[in-house]
């Protein structure tokens, strides 16, 4: 493709990049170019306004609609492109962008979800965590627990065990999560504390403190892009016995499973930290020291503030970018120029190890269990059990997983029991009556 064509390609990222309102503004509104079309580089017009710090061209964006979450060729949404920029109004507006993105997203696909819960049959199931790590001092600070699930029509209910973390502790208690999907969205999503009586719904809007202190958490860490690498994966049936090898199948609660080895999994994260200072950098490295060494006597200094700390301000711009549009869509798609403040980032990656053990006659399908999953991943921990599971396994249900959630941590899910049950009690799916509502028992719920 000939540079002239290039330079042609992209209108709304040519006039993103030559800060030009009016024609951006004729353009959205004709919609005759896809707003969250990516260049070259993968950068979508949004990515190009953040770095090169065009204000008017973010809002008018996000006002059509541009979205938040969609990364470039290196990996970072125009959220990691504006905690690098430093502007805090801008970080605050993107934040809020994404939240509302995310919500209207999950409501899309509500009508979907629904209606494929009403097609399977109701049942009763229930699933072992174990989490587990190679660190011993943070190997000793991790929980199991127990979680029973019940299905009835379009209505999820999740009894757990665990409530929260906090001081190196794990709080435990007797929570519900019941998801409701022929109720209205402001009704849908209750968490239930069973042993206070308390109930609270699931808010809709965060409130602008919590922005606010979300904000200066994003300004003061790393800028982080991890993921679970599954280009090479591979799956190979393990073996028992000392002599005479063969292929190893074993009872996994009621199941018989053939067990496979995962080959190929590797985590791969990388860290921006250009926007932070040597003060930030001391004190993000004294946290981690403190929570490897599994002691919260020393070494966090959030807890000392008898007020809460000033809000972080915004950094000063970064040097304007000197690279023209030519040079930038024509250079190599592995190395743009710099458009923003220049990036300091560091890399690993780390081989993980899973072993997983399938069976072909478990009455659900994995669809069916990626249904469950997309209603309960935003209840708990098991978001990455569905990523997990949407991978290509070897034929029938994954009844026993070993998954690397963390580095150092790994979770293994046993599903015990599983049965159809047509006699589940609507009481199941509706809070007590000796119930009271308590809006702030779960503060991030």
């Amino acid at each position: 493709m000939s540079k002239d064509i290039l330079c042609d390609e992209y209108p709304l990222h040519q006039c993103v990049f030559h800060n030009n309102l009016k024609q951006l503004t004729s353009i959205l509104s004709n919609h005759s170019h896809p707003i969250d079309a990516k260049d070259v580089h993968g950068n979508t017009p949004l990515h190009l306004a953040v770095m090169l710090g065009h204000k008017e061209c973010i809002q008018l964006l996000l006002a059509h609609g541009a979205p938040v979450k969609l990364k470039n060729n290196q990996g970072w949404s125009p959220l990691s492109e504006a905690i690098s920029y430093g502007d805090r109004p801008m970080i605050t507006s993107l934040l809020r962008k994404l939240k509302r993105q995310s919500r209207e997203a999950m409501e899309a696909r509500r009508g979907d979800l629904v209606r494929a819960l009403e097609q399977m049959g109701d049942f009763v199931m229930t699933l072992k965590w174990d989490f587990q790590s190679w660190v011993p001092l943070v190997s000793r600070m991790l929980p199991s627990d127990v979680c029973r699930i019940h299905k009835k029509g379009c209505c999820i209910r999740l009894d757990t065990t665990l409530v929260d973390f906090s001081e190196m502790k794990w709080e435990r208690g007797d929570i519900s999560y019941i998801f409701r999907g022929n109720a209205k969205p402001s009704l849908s999503l209750i968490v239930m504390d069973n042993r206070s009586k308390v109930y609270q719904k699931l808010r809709h809007e965060e409130s602008e403190a919590e922005i606010e202190d979300e904000v200066d958490v994003l300004m003061s860490s790393d800028i982080v892009a991890a993921q679970i690498s599954t280009k090479s994966i591979t799956f190979t049936r393990a073996q028992s016995g000392w002599l005479f090898r063969e292929d190893r199948t074993e009872m996994v609660g009621q199941f018989e499973a053939d067990f496979y080895h995962i080959g190929g999994l590797y985590f791969e994260s990388r860290k921006r930290r250009e926007h932070l200072t040597n003060e930030d950098l001391q004190k993000n490295k004294a946290i981690i020291e403190t929570l490897t060494r599994g002691n919260v006597s020393n070494g966090l200094p959030i807890d000392n503030y008898s007020e809460p700390p000033p809000r972080r301000k915004s950094l000063p711009p970064p040097p304007k970018c000197r690279a023209t549009w030519e040079e930038y869509i024509n250079s190599p798609t592995s190395k743009p120029p710099s458009l923003g403040r220049e990036i300091i980032c560091k890399g690993s990656i780390k081989s993980l190890k899973a072993t997983l053990a399938m069976n072909e006659e478990f009455p659900m399908s994995i669809s069916s269990l990626l249904n469950v999953l997309e209603v309960i991943a935003s209840f708990n921990h098991f978001e990455k059990l569905r990523e997990f599971v949407q991978m290509k396994l070897p034929p029938g249900f994954p009844v026993k997983i070993d998954i690397p959630i963390l580095p150092a941590v790994t979770a293994r899910i046993t599903f015990q029991d599983f049965r159809f049950d047509d006699n589940i009690p609507d009481s199941k799916f509706e809070v007590p009556r000796d119930y009271t509502w308590d809006p702030n028992r779960f503060p991030e719920f």
